[in-house]
């Protein structure tokens, strides 16, 4: 079993920048969940995103995707059912999204935060120690659910709730899998 050591209090944010990039914007995070499913299986990168405050419509969430994709890209979500309200080209330096990552060591103890939701664990065991964050009717049930569980087998949050909170969780449980796992 491998894991990554972490020797200081450190923040770190991914900053992924791509050029030739759109954004989809959706009326509800249903619609990005199915849509960034849809869109992972079928091959694409594509990564959700906080929207630039020009892009907020009601749903928090944007999914970037390659532009010189859009055609076959809006195609398959047509097919399935999932309409983008709108399909940006992003040209403008200002059009920034807001990146969803913080990740601070507190020494023994790692918590990973994505959007509003943050999932800390004990780095020596790897046991989930809190959840916390977001205003989601289910924090408390994905918290019941999840804390005192070993990361390397806890149900991922995306199995248990299905609101925006939930998969802000979603995605620091797997950031923090990614950070501490081979």
């Amino acid at each position: 079993m491998a894991f990554k050591i972490f020797k200081r209090k450190k923040v770190t944010t991914h900053k992924e920048k791509s050029p030739n990039r759109g954004f989809l914007s959706f009326h509800n995070t249903s619609e990005v969940i199915k849509a960034e499913s849809l869109l992972k299986e079928n091959g694409w990168e594509v990564r959700v995103m906080g929207p630039p405050p020009e892009l907020r419509t009601g749903c928090d969430l944007v999914i970037e995707f390659p532009l010189i994709e859009q055609l076959n890209i809006s195609r398959l979500l047509k097919e399935n059912g999932v309409t983008p309200m709108q399909v940006v080209p992003v040209d403008n330096p200002l059009l920034k999204p807001v990146d969803l990552f913080q990740t601070i060591d507190y020494g023994r103890y790692l918590m990973v935060r994505a959007a509003n939701m943050k999932l800390t664990i004990d780095k020596e065991t790897l046991t989930i120690v809190n959840i916390s964050g977001g205003g989601c009717p289910d924090v408390p049930y994905l918290g019941a659910r999840l804390v005192g569980k070993d990361l390397r087998q806890a149900p991922p949050p995306r199995e248990l709730g299905h609101t925006l909170c939930g998969y802000a969780l979603q995605l620091a449980y797997e950031e923090m899998k990614r950070q501490c796992l081979f």
